[in-house]
Parts: C-alpha cells; structure tokens; sequence
C-alpha cells in the first residue's frame, strides 16, 4: 500500500515513521509512504499557501489551488472541475484530516487497508477552503473531539492504524483480531477537549464573527472556510459570504454548521 501526505511541514514525518511497525512495514515494502511539500505547488515567490477566509473572521485558510494541483502531481490525472467532475477511483482515497470530518474508527482503518492508496491531506491554520472537502477529498476524516495545530499528527495515527491491519505487519497476525475494537460493532473512544464550538455554561464562546449564540448545551462542528479565489474551477463561493452583510454572514455559517454536522457528526445532534 502507498501513503502519500501532503504538507507544509514535510519534517514532522521524520521521527515517527522511522520506528517499530511502520520502520518494519517500510524496509520489508510492504508500505510505501511518500511526503509532498504543498508550498512547491505554489506560485508567488512567497510560497503562500494560505489566505484570509471570505466573510471575515480569525485566521487563515488554506488556498484550494496547491492542494488540488499536489494531488494532482500525485495521482497523475485530473480531479475534476464544476464542469468536468472527477471520477473516483474505488482503490484510492483521499483523506482531508479535520476536526471538522466523521469519527475516525477501526472500521474506518479495516476499510482502508483493503485500498491501494490513501492521499493524506494535512490541513493546517483555521482549517481548509470547503471545495477541497467537497470536491478533491474522498473524506474528510477526524481522530477525536479536540483541536490540534495541523493534520500530521492525525495523519500518522491513520497510517499507523491501517499499516498493523496489512497481512504481515505484525508478527502474529492474531494480535489485530485479538484487541481493542476488534469486535464487529467497535467501542467508540472519543478524545477530550475543544474540537467543537460549544456554547454550554462551561464552554468558552467562540471568538466574535466567528458564529452567532447557539442554544444552550448545543455543539456543531465549524462552519466551511472559503478563501481566494471566488471562482476556483467553477466552483464558486457562496454570494453570502461575499455580500458584506455581516447578518447575513452568520446566519449562512450557523446553517451551514448544522448541516456538516446532520452530515458527519450526527451522533453530536443527539446528545
């Protein structure tokens, strides 16, 4: 199997890839895990990556341009464009890292390790421009109900979950059947932390612009990011965001909140 993971800091993959199961799986080629520096896809002499999201708000996104043109290099094909889609190859995935993404599970991993390929995408900053998870990745993926700086560290867990689920990973192969989340229907572990918004009474608010007052005790995942530019392949950014009506604003980011998390996280509805 190939991991491909596309990144700003291809350095971070130095340590845990060298070590244990995953240094074993790479000798015998049993894996084979490419790292892709996203700024070479850049095209300003300062390699930017990033922008300001459209609507207002804190931090930056990442741009959709060098994401799709990296995993293009990669994959070597086209990924599709609002008049010409993609057509997904059913033995490649390509995995957006998020906190914003459905719960990452050992049926996720057991699914995984029947494909061929996985690209790993590794957002960073306040989070990815929303045509990237809804036109480039296959998934959008989360490790846990919690916040992290990037998208490597979950990146690795992938790939250290799936690599032990390859025939020949482990040295007994009844270690994978005989463990945690073994089980036809899993236990579900959850992290903790802030990887949501929450406005209970014990939840600091979100940062102001960024979504208005929810009900009490009620927890969304974020609302989509969109950045430059406006008309990226056809696909365009929502007119609301760039009407300048802050009223507006919010309320398309608080339905459209909802409607990611009806879509990736409805168990979160339910609680």
């Amino acid at each position: 199997m190939r991991f491909d993971l596309i990144t700003i800091f291809p350095e971070f993959f130095a340590g845990p890839l060298d070590h244990g199961i995953l240094r074993r799986a790479r000798e015998t080629s049993l894996v084979d895990v490419q790292i892709q520096d996203l700024r070479v896809f850049t095209k300003d002499r300062h390699r930017s990556v990033d922008d300001r999201p459209f609507g207002g708000g804190e931090g930056m996104v990442l741009k959709p341009e060098p994401l799709f043109e990296a995993a293009e290099a990669l994959l070597g094909r086209g990924l599709g464009s609002a008049e010409q889609p993609a057509v997904d190859d059913p033995k490649t995935a390509i995995v957006l890292m998020s906190a914003a993404g459905t719960l990452f599970r050992q049926e996720t991993a057991r699914r995984y390790a029947h494909l061929d390929r996985i690209v790993l995408l590794c957002g960073r900053y306040e989070g990815v421009d929303e045509r990237v998870a809804e036109h480039l990745a296959t998934e959008e993926i989360s490790v846990g109900d919690y916040v992290l700086s990037g998208g490597e560290l979950p990146a690795m867990l992938v790939i250290d979950a799936v690599t032990r689920l390859l025939p020949g990973a482990l040295g007994n192969e009844a270690s994978s059947q005989n463990e945690s989340f073994s089980a036809v229907h899993d236990m579900q572990a959850r992290g903790g932390g802030g990887a949501l918004r929450e406005t209970s009474g014990q939840a600091s608010p979100a940062p102001t612009g960024s979504r208005p007052p929810m009900e009490e005790s009620t927890a969304l995942l974020d609302f989509p990011h969109y950045t430059r530019p406006a008309d990226f392949r056809g696909w365009k950014v929502p007119d609301v965001l760039i009407g300048g009506n802050h009223a507006e604003v919010a309320n398309w980011r608080r339905a459209a909140a909802l409607e990611k998390t009806q879509r990736n996280r409805p168990d979160l509805l339910l609680r």
